[in-house]
């Protein structure tokens, strides 16, 4: 069981709210629980893109901007069993730290600087959200 899965808001946005299979662009950082910094979108100069809750990124990053409701649904889909505490979707605007287990994250793969069986941190600033709407 996966039991150390954690989200701390910093801003909570006001625009629109992620929703599954939405493109988001955000600005983030990736650390070590050491404070090595493995990625950042800030030291490529570009936000970065992606599809959110169809698997394109890592789980924690998933379930960390979709938030409770909806990361309760992945991770039955998943079959991972976890607690999540109530947290609502991330919103343009917002930012938010999370602390995301190996299994959600890389598990026993390497990666770069990411050692196996490693826990990451995140920074993750929410830009833009466009749905099949926009």
């Amino acid at each position: 069981m996966v039991a150390d899965f954690q989200i701390i808001d910093i801003t909570i946005g006001t625009g629109k709210a992620a929703e599954r299979g939405a493109l988001i662009t955000a600005h983030y950082i990736g650390t070590l629980t050491d404070g090595t910094e493995f990625d950042s979108s800030h030291s490529r100069g570009q936000p970065f893109e992606c599809v959110i809750g169809t698997g394109r990124v890592i789980k924690g990053w998933d379930l960390g901007v979709l938030g409770s409701e909806i990361g309760a649904k992945l991770c039955e889909k998943w079959g991972v069993s976890l607690e999540l505490p109530e947290f609502a979707p991330m919103k343009v605007g917002g930012k938010r730290r999370l602390v995301v287990p190996a299994a959600l994250a890389y598990g026993e793969r390497t990666l770069g600087k990411i050692a196996p069986n490693s826990d990451l941190l995140f920074e993750i600033e929410l830009l833009d959200v466009k749905t099949r709407d926009d």
